[in-house]
């Protein structure tokens, strides 16, 4: 198999927010080299398209992504009118109307956590312009408290759902997550799955991780548990370095088409 699209994490997978050095440099070569040949390269995260830009110039990147999947639903190609990066076709115009429609019609549940949150954690709300956006939690453990309140809470028929990533969570519509978004670039830009190599290392990324809409999954050795099953169970590969380092592993994995796919 060749690998024509790469969607990868950015904070935990292909950033080291705990260890040195924060980005590997032969993973980063790597991704170059195979950009140079005809792959396109994706940023898939849970930041903002601003948080994003500021962490590319922070971090000092050698490399550009070729397209952005931001607030873990969102896609976006480079600018033709001066602008870093644009809306890639009608998608997130889609997200934001059905994602009004949900929270407009999910008030009862919104309070409810609202009032778990703020009289049985620590926790702090998150608000946007547009209203709440979602929490942090004090600690993981805390986070779980939640996950577990909301999923008592809530209606299993409805769409309202959440993204998780340590203790972050964001609200959000159910068809919208990182595997939705990479679906749509890869079906914008004519990739089959067979042809995509994702990598993540948390809850929110499991969506791109499960093996329907990429056909190379792997993660890194610091992955949570979750991912790391999700992985195996999608026939992907589980690196035995972390981070970067980990992602670089992965790849040279596929692109080396070994049989075998367990990892650690």
């Amino acid at each position: 198999m060749s690998i024509r699209l790469l969607s990868i994490d950015f904070d935990g997978t292909m950033v080291s927010r705990v260890s040195e050095p924060v980005l590997d440099r032969e993973c980063m070569e790597l991704i170059r080299d195979l950009q140079n040949d005809g792959a396109v390269w994706a940023i898939n995260t849970g930041r903002s398209v601003d948080l994003l830009e500021s962490g590319l110039t922070d971090l000092e990147f050698p490399i550009r992504p070729d397209f952005i999947l931001t607030t873990e639903r969102e896609v976006f190609r480079p600018g033709t009118n001066g602008e870093k990066w644009e809306p890639f076709g009608d998608w997130n115009a889609r997200c934001a109307r059905d994602h009004a429609e949900l929270f407009s019609s999910a008030q009862s549940i919104l309070t409810e956590v609202v009032d778990f949150v703020t009289q049985k954690t620590k926790a702090q709300l998150i608000y946007h312009s547009e209203g709440l956006e979602g929490l942090r939690a004090a600690s993981e453990e805390e986070m779980d408290r939640i996950v577990k309140f909301i999923e008592q809470a809530r209606d299993p028929a409805s769409k309202f759902n959440y993204q998780r990533n340590t203790i972050y969570l964001r609200f959000c519509h159910a068809d919208y997550h990182k595997g939705a978004a990479l679906a749509e670039l890869a079906r914008l830009i004519d990739i089959p799955r067979e042809n995509i190599f994702a990598a993540g290392d948390h809850h929110n990324d499991i969506s791109m991780l499960n093996g329907d809409v990429a056909g190379m999954p792997a993660c890194p050795a610091n992955a949570i548990e979750e991912v790391k099953s999700a992985v195996r169970s999608a026939g992907g590969y589980v690196a035995h370095r972390e981070h970067g380092a980990g992602v670089h592993e992965a790849l040279r994995f596929f692109l080396n088409g070994s049989p075998n796919r367990t990892g650690l």
